[in-house]
């Protein structure tokens, strides 16, 4: 196999970002689209059984609209389509009586419609909806009163349905992944200590300082991936009839994400510190000797936070149970030892408690 050119990679790079705007890491449950399917077909056969001169289109969009990853976010989309229904036959009623059957009356309620939403102060999507709304009604060819107000209802009948079936059959909960998260970012917390330690154990260069750099300054990221699953794991709950059992759970998860969160700050300025003022001289201090010991104690009560250990292990008090403590400052290391046992001594408090 060649490896490819320089002129390919680009084009590779530009095809990746433009499938990664349409699909996603991980696959959708199959459970969603299942319930998704069946709250269509529920809704065609409720709302043609009610209006049997028209066929259910609304109701069943609207049934697969409010298919989400959590209720409360079904609930509103659930509005919004009842909503955008509202407005968009409006618009539509509106338009074709006082125009008649004209052919550009689809610019016009286009038109009518995004101004509508724009006046009201909707979201896009909202607005997009009345827009939507007011076509197909012109589309289908209905223009009388009676027609725009069962429109309405077969919405309401199709987003109701959805909304009830994605509430009690199997309601979807978004909280196994954030114990996950929470415990990879402090196992890579601890990672990243012990990667400081061995930069004053043994001289290293500049190729291993920018690694290990980089390695603490991926915690940002990882940080703020663990706080995106957990807002959506509490999003999952809201109106959730299952929530009762992940409530707590899910309260000690964010509990102990609040805690590692000036942990991993602490810890990628100690990384950044360490590689700007980094001086190989430095593993010959006295002092830096007895730094190396805590911050390894340190790294490893933080992964004693997150990992379940034995019974002899949890009696255990933290390693850091006395203030590491500096006798005779370094003429020519001061500035950068002196940050590096701020940041301990508050990633210390932080494990023990005592800065909580």
């Amino acid at each position: 196999m060649t490896e490819p050119t320089p002129t390919t990679r680009p084009w590779k790079r530009f095809e990746r970002d433009l499938t990664g705007r349409f699909t996603v890491q991980v696959r959708p449950s199959w459970l969603q689209l299942a319930k998704a399917a069946a709250a269509a077909i529920l809704t065609w056969f409720v709302c043609g059984a009610i209006f049997s001169e028209q066929l259910p289109i609304f109701g069943a969009i609207a049934a697969l609209l409010v298919m989400q990853d959590n209720i409360d976010l079904s609930l509103t989309r659930g509005i919004e389509r009842v909503v955008g229904v509202l407005l968009g036959v409006s618009v539509a009623m509106g338009a074709a009586a006082l125009f008649g059957p004209q052919s550009w009356l689809f610019i016009l309620a286009i038109i009518v419609a995004m101004a509508v939403g724009w006046l009201l102060r909707m979201t896009p999507s909202s607005a997009n909806q009345v827009a939507i709304s007011a076509l197909l009604v012109i589309a289908l060819g209905g223009s009388s009163l009676s027609y725009g107000v069962e429109r309405l209802i077969e919405t309401a009948i199709g987003a109701t349905i959805g909304v009830l079936i994605n509430m009690f059959v199997v309601a979807p909960v978004r909280t196994s992944s954030v114990r996950v998260a929470i415990t990879e970012l402090a196992t890579h917390s601890a990672q990243v200590l012990n990667r400081i330690a061995d930069a004053l154990a043994e001289p290293r260069d500049a190729a291993w300082l920018a690694t290990m750099l980089a390695e603490a300054r991926s915690l940002q990221e990882e940080r703020s991936r663990t706080h995106r699953l957990i807002r959506t794991a509490r999003e999952s709950l809201r109106f959730n009839p299952r929530s009762r059992r992940y409530r707590q759970d899910l309260a000690a998860d964010d509990e102990l994400f609040q805690r590692l969160q000036p942990i991993v700050t602490q810890v990628i300025g100690m990384a950044r510190a360490l590689s700007d003022n980094y001086d190989p001289d430095i593993v010959r201090d006295p002092s830096v000797v007895g730094m190396v010991e805590e911050m390894r104690r340190a790294a490893r009560d933080l992964e004693r936070l997150v990992t379940p250990v034995s019974e002899p292990e949890a009696q255990e008090p933290p390693a850091l149970t006395t203030p590491f403590t500096i006798t005779q400052p370094n003429p020519d290391h001061w500035v950068l030892i002196g940050s590096l046992m701020e940041d301990l001594r508050r990633v210390r408090g932080r494990i023990t408690g005592e800065l909580e």
